[in-house]
């Protein structure tokens, strides 16, 4: 069946036997004792590999963010550079009717809402309030679209 080691003579009696099993199990226990700890050691390295590759892309994605941001603001500032003055004087009129009327319809809300919609939309409108420039960028946009369109069906 198996064959002993070539390095140990085959036992004689029972005795050296057991001594040379219990010999064994012991060598196979630290083998075993080394291997988990390699594996540990191995799995301790890849998670600190895995977290700082983790810290680099968190990073290079926020630098990418701020990127695209400034980005943005600076097409929304060319656009509404080359709107035409009255379209900027209408655009303005119809955003300060729009803030009146919001004002009112927001009068109406706070008497009728349940209170947890009213939480969830004050929210949304702070966030919104926080991003006014990047959003009436995008209405400035939207405008010189429309417009552009407008002119060539016409």
């Amino acid at each position: 069946m198996t064959q002993p080691p070539h390095d140990e003579p085959t036992a004689s009696s029972p005795e050296e036997l057991r001594a040379q099993v219990e010999r064994t199990r012991a060598e196979l226990g630290e083998t075993v004792q080394a291997l988990t700890a390699k594996a540990e050691e191995k799995a301790a390295e890849v998670k600190a590999q895995t977290a700082a590759k983790a810290g680099e892309l968190k990073e290079q994605a926020t630098l990418k963010a701020a990127e695209l941001k400034a980005r943005a603001a600076d097409v929304a500032h060319q656009a509404q550079d080359r709107l035409p003055d009255p379209v900027r004087d209408k655009a303005a009129q119809a955003a300060g009717q729009a803030r009146a009327k919001a004002a009112e319809v927001g009068h109406l809300w706070e008497e009728k809402a349940p209170e947890p919609v009213r939480e969830k939309t004050a929210r949304g409108a702070q966030l919104a309030r926080d991003n006014r420039k990047v959003l009436v960028a995008a209405a400035c946009v939207a405008v010189v679209l429309w417009l552009a369109c407008r002119r060539r069906k016409g």
